[in-house]
Order: C-alpha cells, then sequence, then structure tokens
C-alpha cells in the first residue's frame, strides 16, 4: 500500500449514510451525475429532518446547480423513479428485485416523494455495515463515474485492493453494453476508469491507482489499489456550533448591562472589559474547518470565562455595597508602596 497523507475531514452534517448493500447495488449505474445528485439529495432530505420532499433550489445550492429546469427535474425524476434494488445469484438461480421509490412528484419546484418499506431499513435503520459520503465532496464531481467508483470502495471498507476482470469493471460503471469500450480497452480507460480515478484522487480522502493484468497483449482484468488516510478529522456538528454563538452573543447582548455593574470601579472596569473581549473574540475562530474536538475545547474555555465574569459582577456588587458603607475604610496595601 501507498502511505496516504490526506488530510481528512468528516462533515457529518453535511453527509448521507447508505448500507453497504445499497452502496453497491447496480440500482445507481447508468444514471447521470444529476441524477444520482438528486437520488442522493432525497437520502439527505430523509436523514436530515425526516422529510420527504424539499425545494429545488435547496437542492441547486447543495450542488452548485445553476439552472436546472423543470425540464431538467422531469427526466431526472423518470430516471430516478424506475430505480430497483436488485438481490442476485445467477449461481443459484435466484433474484430479487425491489423498487426503491413509490411515487415522485414535482410542482412548482417542490419535490415531493415517498420510498418503499423495503428501502428504508438502508437509509435510516442502519446498525453495522454502512457507507457514509460527504455531499461537500461528491458535489466536486464532474463524472458520474466518480461517484460509482466512490461508493464502491468505501463499501469495501477494510480492503485495499480488488482485482476484477474488464468485464466486471465496465458492469461496475453500468457501460457494459458499450461496445467501443469493449472492444477498445483503451477508449474506456480513457473516458470511464482514469476519469473516475483522477478525480478520486483530487477531490477524495482516497489515493486510487490500478494494474493490468494481461492475457497475452490484451487487457484481461484491473486490479484496483486504494488507501486511506491514516487519521481522520470530524468537523463540528451545527449544534456544536449553534451553542457556541448562543454563549457568545448573549455575552454581547448583556455587555453594556455588565458594565453598568462595575461602573466606577476602575479595575474591577477594566478586568471585566478584557474577559468579555476575550469571550467575544472566540467569534473569529468558528470557521468551516472548526473540529468538533475544537468546538468542544471552545465550549469548555466560554463556560470557564462566563462562570468569571459571573464572579466578577457578584464582586463589584458586594464592593459597592461596602462602599456606599458610610462606616467604610479603604483597605491600605503597603505591598504596593514597596514596589
Amino acid at each position: 500500500m501507498r502511505k496516504n497523507n490526506k488530510l481528512h475531514t468528516i462533515n457529518f452534517e453535511n453527509s448521507i449514510k447508505k448500507s453497504n448493500q445499497l452502496s453497491m447495488a447496480k440500482l445507481s449505474q447508468g444514471l447521470s451525475l444529476n441524477q444520482l445528485q438528486l437520488f442522493s439529495f432525497a437520502i439527505f432530505s430523509t436523514q436530515r429532518n425526516g422529510q420527504t420532499k424539499f425545494h429545488k433550489s435547496d437542492f441547486e445550492q447543495k450542488f452548485g446547480l445553476h439552472r436546472y429546469k423543470t425540464e431538467d427535474a422531469k427526466q431526472d425524476t423518470k430516471a430516478i423513479l424506475n430505480l430497483k434494488f436488485s438481490i442476485e445469484s445467477l449461481q443459484n438461480d435466484v433474484f430479487e428485485y425491489y423498487n426503491v421509490f413509490q411515487f415522485i412528484k414535482y410542482d412548482s419546484g417542490l419535490f415531493q416523494f415517498e420510498w418503499t418499506t423495503f428501502i428504508l431499513p438502508h437509509i435510516l435503520e442502519l446498525k453495522e455495515k454502512y457507507i457514509t459520503t460527504d455531499l461537500s465532496i461528491t458535489a466536486q464531481f464532474k463524472s458520474a463515474f466518480s461517484w460509482l467508483l466512490y461508493e464502491y470502495l468505501k463499501a469495501h471498507y477494510g480492503y485495499w485492493h480488488k482485482q476484477m476482470t474488464k468485464q466486471e469493471m465496465m458492469k461496475l460503471f453500468g457501460v457494459e453494453s458499450k461496445k467501443s469500450y469493449a472492444t477498445n480497452t483503451a477508449d474506456f480507460k480513457k473516458k470511464v476508469l482514469d476519469v473516475a480515478i483522477d478525480e478520486l484522487n483530487k477531490y477524495t480522502e482516497l489515493e486510487v491507482w490500478y494494474k493490468e493484468k494481461k492475457n497475452g497483449r490484451a487487457i484481461a482484468a484491473f486490479d484496483l489499489h486504494w488507501s486511506v488516510p491514516s487519521q481522520s478529522t470530524i468537523l463540528a456538528s451545527k449544534s456544536q456550533v449553534d451553542e457556541l454563538y448562543s454563549i457568545i452573543d448573549t455575552i454581547e447582548n448583556d455587555m453594556f448591562n455588565y458594565l453598568d455593574v462595575v461602573e466606577g470601579l476602575e479595575k474591577e472596569e477594566l478586568s471585566m472589559i478584557k474577559n468579555i473581549k476575550r469571550i467575544l473574540d472566540y467569534r473569529k475562530k468558528i470557521t468551516d474547518t472548526l473540529t468538533a474536538t475544537e468546538a468542544k475545547n471552545a465550549r469548555k474555555d466560554l463556560i470557564l470565562y462566563v462562570r468569571i465574569l459571573e464572579n466578577q459582577l457578584e464582586s463589584a456588587r458586594k464592593l459597592k455595597k461596602v462602599l456606599d458603607d458610610p462606616n467604610y475604610v479603604p483597605f491600605y496595601n503597603w505591598l504596593e508602596e514597596r514596589d
């Protein structure tokens, strides 16, 4: 295996999960890139909030699409409505086919769909083998072949290579009926296999390459190799980020109320201003690359500073009460005089 030094960040807020069976099923083969995106966004919408409807504008924004017309939506909807999940054992003369969707509707920019009951466990009740696909990664793909290969390799977790005949490789990409690829392996490599591998190496955490297995002068098989990064980083969740903003916003909104308490107490006021600024500065640290661990540590720090702020307020109130006492005698700090 090659050493993989890529920086792999996982964004669960922008990801979908699919069972290994669904990831490796033939259902996605033959779909265009937009159709794969539409199918994945239906999964994303269902897993995010249980909604089986979404607006075209949200779909366009997720994948950076421009001018996705009603006619495009019509063609893509027809294609994914025909998706079937298949289980085949040709050796035992057994096969099963299940529809993925019961129906899909489109009305003035709103998609509405209904999954079949057989498919739901493959996207909602995931307990064992499944893959996570970050849609911000796949949104960069220009080819549907890249998406197919990416999910296929991720579904083979724990593997580092897999040998496939040329015919099996063509079936993986859904181009087994294309005669030019069957007769011209160089054409298949140039327009399908190499395109997918180049995009996976450019946009994903995987490093992919292959070795050719020849039968005489003809290429009979491909030995696919891939590696994953030795370490992965999980990005902060939306709930983590929202909580950080909530703490910071609360302090910022009440800032002048806090300062009113220490008005006239120069030393206490300076100390409080410094602490408030320290809290507000955390806003700059909340970026798209903030990790879950960094968010956890930031929350811990902010809670500590808020407690310090509360102690400062309480001390200021007590000090003002003492200063208002006509019998108060200020404390003489002789240590300061020695400095």
